[in-house]
C-alpha cells in the first residue's frame, strides 16, 4: 500500500524530490510536501528540512553545531516557490544563533531561530537517560498513516513497535526522496525533514468531519548530538488539554539511539460533521 501512494504521489512530472532550487535560497515544492490539513499547503516536516539546509549552509563552523532549531509557524505555507533569507542574529566565538524566514507571496510563512554551540571534549561525562525504542528491525509494517491525506505523508514508509495506541507510540519513519533535487541531502537535514510528522503518528483522535483537528503552530527540537542515517525513530505522546490547547512530546531516535527530543504546540479545535 506504501508503494502505491508513493506512486499517485508521484507528479506527472516524475517529481523524485521534495524541492528545486532555483538558486540564491529560493525553491519550489514539489507534491511531496503537500500538507495533511490543506492541499494546497506544504506539510511542516519537509519545510523544517529545507530551512535546516538554508542554516547548515549559512556560514557554517566546523567547531560549531546545531544543538537547537526552534520554527514558529505564522500561517498557511503555501506550495510553489518560496525563498528562505538567513542571518546570525547574535554573533559569538563559541555560541551564535541563526535565523531563517521563509518567505512566500512576499509574507514570512515560517520563522527558525537556530543555536550553533562549541564542539568539545566530554566523552568522559556523556551519558544518555532516554531508553532507547526497539529497533527498526523490530518494528511491524505500519499502514495507519494512510488515513492522512497529502503528497507528504504518502511520501513515508513506516514501522510501528508493538504496545503503540492513541496518544501514544513508538514508529520509525523514512522517505525515499532527497530534499533538493539533485543535490545531495545530509543526515541532519533528512532527519530534521521528518521530526514534525511525530503530531500524527500517535493521534487522540482520528481525522475527518466530527472530529478534531490539532495542528500545532510551533516546533522546536533539542540535540545532544548529531543525528545518522535515514531512519527517524518517534518516541511520542500527546496530550489534549480541556482548553482547546494540547501538545506532542517526541524522543527522537537514529539507528544508535536517542539523540534529542521534540515538542510541537498544538490548536485543538472541533471539526462540522460536513
Amino acid at each position: 500500500m506504501i508503494r502505491e501512494h508513493r506512486d499517485v504521489a508521484t507528479g506527472s512530472d516524475g517529481q523524485n524530490y521534495f524541492y528545486r532550487s532555483l538558486g540564491d535560497g529560493s525553491y519550489e515544492s514539489s507534491i511531496h510536501t503537500q500538507g495533511a490539513w490543506n492541499p494546497h499547503e506544504q506539510h511542516m516536516a519537509p519545510v523544517a528540512g529545507i530551512m535546516t539546509r538554508e542554516l547548515e549552509l549559512h556560514r557554517p563552523r566546523p567547531e560549531l553545531r546545531m544543538a537547537r532549531i526552534s520554527f514558529d509557524i505564522l500561517g498557511i505555507i503555501p506550495g510553489g516557490k518560496f525563498r528562505i533569507e538567513t542571518k546570525i542574529i547574535r554573533p559569538g566565538r563559541t555560541i551564535e544563533l541563526l535565523q531563517a524566514e521563509l518567505i512566500a507571496d512576499e509574507r514570512v510563512a515560517v520563522r527558525a531561530t537556530a543555536w550553533r554551540l562549541q564542539r568539545g571534549q566530554t566523552a568522559a561525562v556523556a551519558a544518555v537517560e532516554d531508553k532507547a525504542m526497539p529497533t527498526v528491525e523490530e518494528a511491524g509494517e505500519w499502514h495507519d498513516l494512510d488515513k492522512w491525506p497529502g503528497g507528504y505523508i504518502a511520501s513515508l514508509e513506516a514501522r510501528v513497535v508493538s504496545g503503540h495506541r492513541p496518544g501514544r507510540g513508538q514508529v520509525w519513519i523514512r522517505s525515499p526522496y532527497p530534499m533538493v533535487d539533485g543535490e545531495p541531502t545530509t543526515d541532519m537535514v533528512r532527519l530534521m525533514g521528518l521530526v514534525d510528522t511525530a503530531n500524527g503518528i500517535a493521534s487522540r483522535v482520528p481525522p475527518g468531519p466530527g472530529s478534531y483537528m490539532f495542528p500545532n503552530v510551533d516546533l522546536s527540537i533539542h540535540l545532544h548530538r548529531e543525528p545518522a542515517g535515514e531512519w527517524l525513530g518517534l518516541d511520542t505522546s500527546v496530550t489534549f488539554g480541556a482548553d482547546g490547547i494540547g501538545l506532542t512530546n517526541s524522543v527522537l531516535h537514529d539507528a544508535h539511539g536517542p539523540f534529542g527530543v521534540a515538542a510541537q504546540i498544538l490548536t485543538v479545535r472541533q471539526l462540522p460533521e460536513a
